[in-house]
């Protein structure tokens, strides 16, 4: 690949890392507190494109305007120059996709073919405060409900957010994806469901549950982890959070 076209596909990435960091975008692809790196990657990014075209004109101009590797071609065999195929420029095509089009948040399918994963088991749960019902981030629950046997909960009623995903036997779960540092390392953490649900739960549709802690519990075909259950009450569907990784 000539210095042009490196040049353009370092610039490319860089717009699409500031965009995804100036905008919501992205929390698609890592937690929230690396935006400001993120950003600094985007600038370095286009500085090291500008100051590839500079260096490449700098050194055109240099050179009496002659054609050499760096004007995309290359010298070969007994002295000819032989000129890099242009179709090394498609290589800009994913890159253009990437910046035109925002890809979707990992989902049931994702989620599904991973096992469930709770946080490292701590020490003890502050006491809940005071509401109801309590808004509860899903791994909080989920965490409550194993390790502390719900003991922390009792029969408080608690609200959670995650989206729907089904096994193969069609027991309903929901799911809040969980994040080390970024989308790569992302895994699930899973409650199942069981009294009032909706008639119809389609996979990837963000619920709004309001519920209470039960000792019902499963274990993960994929990992044999623990997946507690919370008994639902009331659910309704709701919008897609702004991070959907984050807590709720």
């Amino acid at each position: 690949m000539n210095r042009q076209a490196q040049a353009v596909i370092l610039f490319l990435v860089g717009v699409a890392v500031l965009r995804a960091g100036f905008t919501d975008l992205y929390l698609r692809y890592v937690k929230a507190e690396l935006r400001p790196l993120l950003l600094l990657a985007g600038a370095v990014l286009i500085v090291a494109a500008a100051a590839t075209v500079w260096y490449e004109r700098r050194r055109t101009r240099a050179s009496g305007g002659e054609e050499h590797e760096g004007e995309g071609s290359q010298p070969g065999e007994g002295g000819h120059v032989h000129r890099e195929p242009r179709v090394s420029w498609l290589l800009v095509l994913p890159l253009v996709a990437l910046i035109l089009v925002a890809p979707p948040a990992l989902g049931s399918y994702s989620a599904m073919r991973a096992g469930t994963a709770l946080q490292q088991q701590p020490w003890g749960y502050p006491d809940l405060p005071s509401g109801d019902p309590l808004r509860l981030d899903l791994a909080d629950y989920a965490g409550r409900a194993v390790y502390d046997h719900g003991r922390s909960l009792g029969d408080r009623r608690v609200k959670v957010t995650g989206f729907v995903a089904l096994d193969g036997d069609g027991t309903p779960y929901l799911i809040r994806m969980a994040l080390n540092c970024c989308a790569a390392d992302a895994q699930p953490v899973k409650v199942g469901m069981s009294g009032e649900l909706p008639p119809v739960l389609r996979p990837d549709t963000w619920l709004e549950v309001t519920g209470t802690y039960t000792g019902k519990r499963t274990k993960d075909p994929v990992n044999d982890g623990v997946i507690p259950y919370i008994k639902v009450s009331e659910a309704k569907p709701v919008r897609a959070p702004r991070d959907p990784y984050g807590e709720s």
